[in-house]
């Protein structure tokens, strides 16, 4: 997994929690990068794993609230780094279907040993959209923070329902109702 995510993962507890909280994360000794990462840098995605379930257990927060809030925190991290990335899309939906096919082809030029998780998406309608979120990792909730907060980017409300697809939780698909004032995008 890429250093970009550990980095943003550590200065999101700094922001919410405190630097006395991200010291003791780090303190781990099962951490095998010795809890130092660099953003450029790739690490074990169990060490990601392993910094959730102690904050989670630190802070009495649910896993997957957790990975939520930081896929909501991550989406603001590649909208300040990679404007660029938005410029082609007019709406969420626009986006989201992008992902694959845009966006992570452009990720890739920057960090070429990414692995990315892939997402299929349909259309069922002008304000329903499936996606298919597939990953070794099984971070749906990460991605559905994503999703969240791509939506309020674009000032879309949306419906999210999460089913998983597979027991390990590598196959998740969301099904994404757009909301609001806003709901006539299609």
């Amino acid at each position: 997994m890429k250093g970009i995510v550990f980095t943003e993962f550590l200065e999101m507890v700094e922001e919410k929690f405190g630097m006395e909280v991200v010291n003791d994360l780090l303190a781990n000794p099962a951490l095998k990068s010795g809890g130092v990462y660099s953003s450029v840098g790739t690490y074990d995605h169990m060490e990601i794993v392993m910094l959730v379930v102690a904050l989670g257990k630190r802070t009495g927060i649910e896993l997957p609230a957790l990975l939520r809030a930081f896929g909501q925190y991550l989406f603001g991290t590649f909208k300040r780094a990679y404007p660029h990335m938005f410029e082609h899309s007019t709406d969420a939906f626009g986006f989201l279907e992008g992902v694959d096919q845009e966006v992570h082809v452009e990720v890739l030029k920057l960090y070429p040993d990414a692995e990315l998780p892939s997402f299929e998406t349909k259309r069922l309608s002008s304000n329903v959209l499936q996606m298919d979120y597939r990953s070794e990792r099984s971070m749906g909730d990460l991605a559905f923070g994503l999703i969240e907060a791509c939506g309020a980017h674009y000032g879309e409300g949306f419906d999210i329902v999460a089913t998983p697809q597979s027991d390990d939780g590598k196959h998740v698909q969301f099904v994404v109702t757009r909301q609001g004032s806003n709901a006539s995008h299609g």
